[in-house]
């Protein structure tokens, strides 16, 4: 199979398993899932987030899953137990459709290395 239909097929699964735990019946999005993931990676799971928050939840994410790729760099967690990240080599520009893929290879890597699916 190509590498192609292997990321569409995980995709699916992934969306489905995510949108069973966490939603009433709608498939999450994209931007949901990064959220989810700034979320778990924040590890303050049970508490409201302000809109600033919620926006440097999605940035933790976005971190996060560039990492393995060689973007960025884990620098420290605050005191308030907010991880941050350091750029370690600018984003190419890349189309909205790259930028898609990119992500959505990036989270369900990110989902298989958290064993959460295979």
């Amino acid at each position: 199979m190509s590498r192609d239909i292997v990321l569409k097929e995980r995709w699916e699964k992934l969306v489905q398993l995510l949108s069973d735990r966490f939603s009433q019946g709608e498939d999450l999005d994209l931007d949901s899932i990064i959220y989810l993931i700034g979320v778990q990676e924040l590890g303050q799971l049970h508490r409201t987030y302000k809109k600033d928050e919620k926006i440097n939840l999605m940035h933790v994410a976005i971190c996060r899953l560039l990492e393995p790729y060689g973007f960025y760099e884990f620098d420290y967690v605050d005191r308030e137990g907010w991880p941050h990240y350091k750029v370690k080599e600018q984003l190419p520009a890349l189309k909205a459709g790259e930028q898609s893929v990119l992500m959505k290879e990036a989270i369900v890597n990110y989902f298989i290395e958290k064993e959460f699916i295979d």
